[in-house]
């Protein structure tokens, strides 16, 4: 597997690294490798100590790799903590929404809105010791105690819900189950699934690795290119 030498891809791939992401070329397929580690921050910045996957440089690369129609591809790897709901949740959409073939694969965790980020793949896969973290929507700060609030909150949920339900095999009433159970964590509530746990629930498609991933995306990319003649 080599960078690319064509339109200009081996300087962007090179480039990217540093924003988690790169662009490689292999077996007669070109694809995007796009990493989301730590936390995904949103509208405010986190502290320079933290490791994260910021929202407004993932966004313009979704975009790119869309648009370019030499990219056959997208790999998604994760192992993050979660962060902020909607620039996760933002993230996921456009990801759902895309033409191009993706992949996505969970490797360390998968927690909180990393779920969503998890499923909003054409497949997903998940390595055995890696664990995803499902649990309600809760916000840091300041939290005004009104019943507009509490909505506000519900809401959030419930678009999480319906979006992990419509790109999973997860039924809606057994993911609430696992978000809102509380014999799971000590201080709070919701469920911990490992790989194997995650895939019998119907959350992700398979068990694998980087291997499994990659030829999943292959012959997605190769099915593309069937449908496209």
């Amino acid at each position: 597997m080599d960078f690319t030498e064509n339109t200009g891809h081996a300087d962007r791939a090179m480039n990217d690294t540093d924003m988690g992401s790169i662009t490689l070329a292999g077996d007669g397929h070109l694809i995007h490798c796009l990493n989301i580690i730590g936390q995904v921050e949103g509208h405010y910045i986190l502290p320079p100590g933290d490791k994260t996957t910021k929202y407004e440089h993932v966004i313009p690369a979704l975009v790119a790799v869309e648009q370019d129609s030499s990219i056959e591809g997208l790999l998604i790897v994760l192992n993050t903590a979660g962060g902020d709901v909607e620039a996760g949740l933002a993230i996921a959409e456009l990801i759902a929404g895309m033409k191009t073939p993706t992949v996505s694969l969970v490797v360390g965790g998968g927690h909180s809105i990393g779920v969503p980020l998890a499923v909003c793949a054409d497949r997903s896969f998940i390595v055995p010791t890696a664990t995803m973290t499902i649990h309600p929507v809760r916000m840091n700060g300041t939290v005004l105690g009104a019943p507009q609030t509490m909505s506000y909150f519900y809401k959030m949920q419930e678009r999480i819900v319906s979006f992990v339900c419509s790109n999973s095999a997860i039924k809606p009433e057994r993911f609430r189950e696992l978000m809102l159970s509380t014999g799971e964590l000590m201080t709070d509530i919701g469920t911990v699934l490992e790989g194997t746990q995650a895939v019998s629930e119907g959350l992700i498609d398979g068990l694998g690795g980087l291997a499994d991933a990659i030829a999943c995306l292959y012959g997605l990319i190769d099915k593309s290119r069937c449908g496209g003649e």
